[in-house]
């Protein structure tokens, strides 16, 4: 069995499960939100579907990070 090219024991929070979870919580909860407010917008291109996308998942996806590090922070630690 070859040996483990790296070992980590994180102090603190461990940034690893924050980035899977954020990225997991934002598909399942952030893609339907954005499918939710595009019903009523205005897309007449994929440009502009893909803007919409990006300019209301981004402020999704930060608080999410935001709402994922805290509880890490609190619970994990």
């Amino acid at each position: 069995m070859p040996e483990p090219v790296e070992t980590t024991t994180p102090e603190g929070v461990d940034y690893g499960w924050v980035m899977q979870v954020t990225f997991v919580v934002t598909i399942l909860v952030g893609a339907p939100i954005v499918a939710v407010l595009s019903l009523n917008a205005d897309l007449p291109s994929w440009g502009a579907r893909a803007e919409f996308a990006i300019r209301v998942g981004a402020p999704i996806w930060f608080l999410t990070a935001l709402a994922v590090f805290t509880y890490a922070k609190r619970n994990r630690t």
